[in-house]
């Protein structure tokens, strides 16, 4: 029995797949093609049954990427690339041909990227696959290697896995598969890439899905004859350092995922109107009787279409958003006050703090139960609101503290998942996935308090929000319980940095960063209904969800644009180019969510029980997108995020006084200056070497002028796309642009 030994200490069975590299070692025979790629040397050999990469750091181990596999013998030989390409491979055998190409670029890290391309000569059936990557010793022995693995796929979330080689001491390593460019083999094959990047040591890296033997029948989905596909497309990024701490790894994390993203496709983003869709969403709200109902002589807003009772998190998560729409417009909508008219009858005098239900709750719901997170999202809108001078907001918020606290101080900052609001007896500790509870309710725990330290000025209040966020110190990549809670917790971790300038909380909204991006969707599905709507940068909405959902979506989003504004020069620049990104991206993926963007034949027929129908005449948006292209909407309309389009909205568009045009972008704008009567200067705070989309938009009643648009060195920028409503330019995403108009 051969065995591999983890840095734990734990014997792990190591399969034969892995031995053939022993074999290698002993044959060294001509290597089929050489390259450098800074201190890294990289070689490519043959095995019986097998073409290796071996990435090797001079007397410090090496990396084996398996980049063909083969049960057939076969012939290599190198063949012309492209330009750009460090060597081109051609093997071939009875059955198949495959190209290999590889990439280098080394700037401040080592990267490569190595592509396989395969063309059946018949009708192919692939058979099961070994993973791709052994970290190796300096004898380039698997056994004698030992590291961690600190994170790695989570269902049909980006296809990678991170970790680190200690001995020898290698350095820090993240795999990532680009699954965009895969998605002809997945169709073939009737496969997804659920969970296909991970394993345990040392075989890591990506495992080919081949399409299941039942048992009673064989694969019938063969590749076809001629047509070729890609079988991977992998890119490694290596650091010569191991990290010495969550904090530190976490940065490496996000500045390695950062390296590989301006590797990987990206597609483009699509324009749409918010603006539209948010007065569209308002009138919905105020007439559709599926959105609202009366209950002491107040109107209060349903979860899901004419379904579930009124709660406060679904009450305040609406009047927020439109509170932050009635701002943009420069008037305030009637609904806003009946919305708000309701909001003590959620108060509990005996508890002093917001209940989750109405007193009058159906005798089916457990009155007193609340999920930890549900207790203080409803605080960080009111805080929200009171911050915007809402003395009712204000009173309530304050008047609920207290007990916030005591909840806090009872679990000692570690929140089980439900419990109980009268007495703290829990009703479910962790949750089945990873036997945890809710995890991040720490972050949002310390932003609520740093909007009471921002009221008040008490230091009570700041030294709950470090004590927070201290206990959840040492959770690494398992921070995340849900995307949004932890969006917030970062941008607690960057406030507490700006009030306390102590590194450390710098530091730790790094670790919640880098537990986000580990559950985002990096590549844009084409399977089954996906086909027909963006998955790219999208987050699952729980550690464990099969699907994205648009209140946590939005509510990221509202959370990174804060994170960004208390950020500056310091931040590590790939955080900001993955947060600007992902919210590039959420204005063009979200606008999916709305049954009518959908053909009716991808949303569910029905809905979770008790969350009532789908009506693709409202502009409520649906809940879960899936980006294996399941039938969206299971769940249910979301009325409670009906506050997405006012988000969007009021923060993507900027009005520009006695102009005849809105401005819209989909990155940050952090300044606009009036530097003349007809000019502008404007300030984007996207990432370096990405692209954003830059728009003016004709005004009712106005007509477009003749613009001229530059960065700020003077380069002239021309227009993408043009018509009487609309002027796009494609822009750099950091950095000033200056406009001038006729």
């Amino acid at each position: 029995m051969v065995a591999a030994v983890g840095v734990d200490g734990g014997v792990r069975a190591l399969s034969p797949f892995a031995l053939s590299l022993r074999a290698l070692r002993k044959n060294r025979g001509r290597a089929l093609g050489k390259f450098d790629l800074g201190g890294l040397a990289v070689e490519v050999r043959p095995s019986s049954d097998s073409v290796w990469a071996i990435i090797r750091r001079k007397g410090k181990g090496a990396l084996a990427l398996r980049v063909v596999y083969s049960v057939l013998p076969f012939e290599c030989r190198t063949r012309a690339g492209a330009d750009g390409e460090a060597l081109c491979l051609e093997v071939e055998n009875e059955a198949a041909t495959y190209v290999v190409s590889f990439l280098a670029e080394q700037d401040e890290l080592e990267r490569v990227r190595v592509t396989v391309r395969l063309t059946p000569k018949l009708p192919l059936l692939l058979p099961y696959m070994p993973r791709d990557l052994y970290p190796l010793d300096e004898d380039g022995d698997p056994l004698g290697s030992m590291g961690k693995v600190e994170a790695c796929q989570r269902g049909l979330n980006t296809g990678f896995v991170y970790f680190h080689l200690d001995k020898p001491p290698f350095g820090n390593v993240l795999y990532l598969q680009d699954l965009t460019h895969l998605n002809d083999y997945f169709l073939a094959t009737g496969t997804t890439p659920k969970e296909a990047v991970g394993g345990l040591w040392p075989e890591l890296g990506y495992r080919l899905p081949t399409p299941p033997d039942t048992g009673s029948a064989p694969p019938c989905k063969p590749l076809e004859a001629g047509v070729e596909v890609v079988l991977s497309d992998a890119i490694l990024v290596v650091r010569h350092d191991a990290p010495p701490h969550e904090r530190e790894s976490a940065r490496h994390f996000l500045q390695m995922l950062g390296a590989a993203y301006e590797m990987i496709e990206r597609p483009n983003t699509e324009y749409h109107d918010w603006i539209d869709r948010a007065e569209r969403t308002l009138h919905d709200l105020k007439t559709a009787p599926e959105a609202t109902i009366r209950h002491y002589g107040h109107r209060y807003i349903h979860p899901y279409t004419a379904a579930e009772y009124p709660d406060s998190m679904v009450q305040l998560s609406v009047l927020a958003a439109l509170r932050a729409w009635s701002k943009w417009k420069g008037q305030r909508d009637p609904l806003e006050a009946d919305l708000e008219a309701g909001l003590q009858k959620f108060y509990d005098p005996e508890l002093k703090t917001l209940r989750r239900y109405l007193p009058n709750v159906g005798e089916d719901k457990d009155a007193d139960a609340v999920d930890s997170w549900y207790l203080y999202h409803p605080l960080l809108n009111l805080g929200l609101l009171a911050l915007d001078g809402d003395e009712t907001a204000r009173k309530l918020f304050l008047d609920s503290l207290d007990y916030g606290i005591k909840a806090a101080h009872h679990f000692r900052y570690e929140w089980p998942v439900q419990y109980h609001v009268t007495d703290f007896s829990v009703i479910t500790e962790t949750a089945p996935a990873d036997g945890r509870g809710q995890t991040d309710v720490g972050g949002i725990y310390a932003w609520v308090m740093l909007q009471a330290f921002e009221m008040t000025d008490d230091k009570r209040y700041l030294d709950e929000a470090r004590a927070a966020i201290d206990a959840a110190i040492g959770l690494r990549f398992d921070i995340n319980y849900q995307a949004n809670l932890t969006a917030w917790g970062a941008a607690a971790c960057m406030r507490l940095w700006r009030i306390t300038n102590r590194d450390v909380y710098l530091e730790q909204s790094y670790v919640y960063l880098a537990s986000f991006f580990h559950n985002t969707i990096i590549w844009e599905s084409r399977l089954g209904h996906a086909a027909n709507y963006p998955t790219f940068l999208g987050v699952t909405c729980l550690q464990d969800a099969p699907y994205m959902a648009i209140y946590e979506c939005f509510d990221s989003f509202s959370a990174f644009e804060r994170y960004l504004a208390d950020s500056g020069p310091d931040l590590e620049p790939a955080a900001r180019m993955l947060i600007s990104e992902y919210c590039k991206y959420a204005l063009s993926r979200a606008w999916y969510y709305y049954p009518d963007a959908l053909s009716p034949d991808a949303i569910a027929q029905e809905q979770r029980e008790n969350n009532g129908h789908v009506d693709r005449k409202l502009s409520f948006p649906l809940e879960d997108l899936y980006p294996d292209g399941q039938e969206a909407g299971q769940v249910g309309q979301e009325i409670y995020g009906a506050g997405a389009a006012f988000i969007f909205a009021s923060t993507a568009y900027h009005q520009v006084e006695d102009a005849p045009f809105l401005l819209y972008a989909n990155h940050f704008v952090r300044a606009i200056e009036r530097t003349g009567e007809k000019a502008l200067s404007i300030g984007l705070d996207g990432g370096e070497n990405c692209r954003g989309d830059f728009s003016l938009i004709r005004l009712k009643r106005k007509r477009l002028p003749r613009v001229q648009l530059a960065t700020s060195g003077g380069d002239p920028l021309r227009p993408a796309a043009s018509s009487d409503d609309r002027v796009e330019f494609h822009v750099p995403a950091n950095g000033r642009l200056t406009l001038t108009w006729e």
